[in-house]
């Protein structure tokens, strides 16, 4: 139990970021905003942002461990996953295979991409 409440703090962040994706996705589409000729530059930026921060929040859940950015970008590309499947619940929202394998896909492969980048740059300048 002692374990389990030590880790659950380092949870909050991708829960954090897995409820926001969620609340966005569930919203029907008469509902969403119109960027109007920016609308999919916009929609598809949030994609990629809310995707690479979640692989981010999964890392810090990992504790940064140079080994666990696979699994850090997979669960995120698993939760794109099931939320292009929520969509197909919502009115007028409609799953999509390329918001996962490239918006969501690549958000969270270059956030870690730079993170990790930043991060190897920090300790070589220590």
């Amino acid at each position: 139990m002692k374990k389990f409440l030590s880790i659950l703090p380092r949870w909050f962040p991708a829960l954090f970021f897995m409820t926001v994706i969620f609340i966005f996705s569930s919203q029907p589409s008469d509902d969403l905003p119109s960027f109007a000729s920016w609308d999919r530059l916009v929609k598809k930026g949030g994609h990629a942002i809310g995707y690479g921060l979640l692989a981010l929040s999964y890392l810090h859940f990992f504790e940064y461990k140079k080994n666990r950015y696979w699994l850090a970008w997979l669960l995120a590309v698993l939760f794109s996953a099931t939320d292009e499947f929520h969509q197909s619940f919502v009115p007028g929202r409609n799953p999509s295979l390329t918001d996962v394998l490239i918006f969501d896909n690549l958000g969270a492969a270059l956030a870690l991409y730079f993170y990790r980048r930043n991060h190897e740059k920090e300790n070589q300048s220590a």
